[in-house]
């Protein structure tokens, strides 16, 4: 393997994601002025920070991967999905655990799904990782919010040109039986569907870098079990670095935002800013 293949990889760079001022969204007749559906603070500034580093380090960076959350509106975490027990609404941002939906306190909106969602919970809690969170509807496909953060996407731009390559664009999410926090792995992978399951080719295209820069959005969640599982299947996980200046944790999340990065900081990964990391 090559000392010198410096690879970027960029979790999750979405509109959505992204704490956007007004005049950085769009006003549409037929709906009005679009916002991020899950800002996360911090994040405008995080990718404006990423932006300007390709575009002054464009030159070293020999491959850019980049993850896209992708959803669809009917998805087990989203609003929905759900129910409560007299049929209401379920409010984004609500934790539903198994024996809630045991109890009746929150129902599946179809019944016949009602096995399934309970042996999904069931696994998900046994891991230990995340509770089930019904999350607004973000990142839906073909929509604005589901679209790469306009700064970070002339920058891609900008490199592609400059180097004669293309990005390499990873979905994640399609499946509505499961959350797909990691560009990796599904919380939960679906025996039925290779998607969810540990996605071996991006593995061993970043297990080829000799210095694997990491940087986007959320770092309490999609950024936190991507990069866990790198640590976990990467031949040389020590050779990632953490930019820390731009990533930042879903509002409510900021402990698991420094316990990942001290976690990561003890298994050997670096952790540094934008202006520290040069090529």
């Amino acid at each position: 393997m090559p000392s010198t293949n410096t690879q970027l990889l960029v979790i999750d760079p979405q509109n959505d994601f992204c704490d956007l001022p007004d005049d950085w969204c769009p006003d549409i007749p037929a709906a009005g002025r679009i916002a991020p559906s899950l800002p996360v603070a911090g994040a405008h500034a995080d990718m404006q920070r990423l932006a300007q580093w390709i575009r002054r380090q464009g030159h070293g960076i020999d491959a850019i991967t980049v993850t896209l959350d992708s959803h669809q509106r009917y998805d087990i975490a989203h609003p929905a999905f759900w129910c409560s027990g007299s049929g209401a609404q379920v409010a984004p941002f609500t934790p539903i655990l198994a024996a809630q939906v045991r109890a009746g306190q929150f129902l599946p909106r179809d019944e016949t799904a009602l096995l399934r969602t309970l042996a999904y919970l069931d696994t998900l809690e046994a891991q230990g990782r995340y509770t089930l969170m019904v999350w607004p509807v973000h990142c839906e496909v073909g929509s604005w919010g589901h679209g790469v953060h306009a700064d970070v996407l002339a920058a891609f731009g900008q490199w592609q040109q400059q180097r004669q390559r293309a990005v390499y664009n990873v979905f994640k999410g399609l499946n509505p039986w499961t959350e797909h926090y990691s560009a990796l792995l599904a919380e939960v992978p679906d025996p039925a569907d290779p998607a969810t399951q540990l996605n071996t080719s991006l593995l061993q295209r970043l297990d080829q870098a000799g210095l694997l820069v990491v940087a986007g959005e959320a770092s309490s969640h999609c950024v936190r079990s991507t990069v866990e599982h790198l640590v976990e299947h990467l031949s040389h996980p020590e050779r990632m670095v953490l930019m820390q200046d731009a990533m930042s944790p879903v509002p409510g999340f900021e402990t698991a935002h420094h316990e990942f990065l001290a976690a990561m900081q003890a298994r050997g990964l670096r952790l540094a800013s934008s202006h520290e990391i040069n090529l």
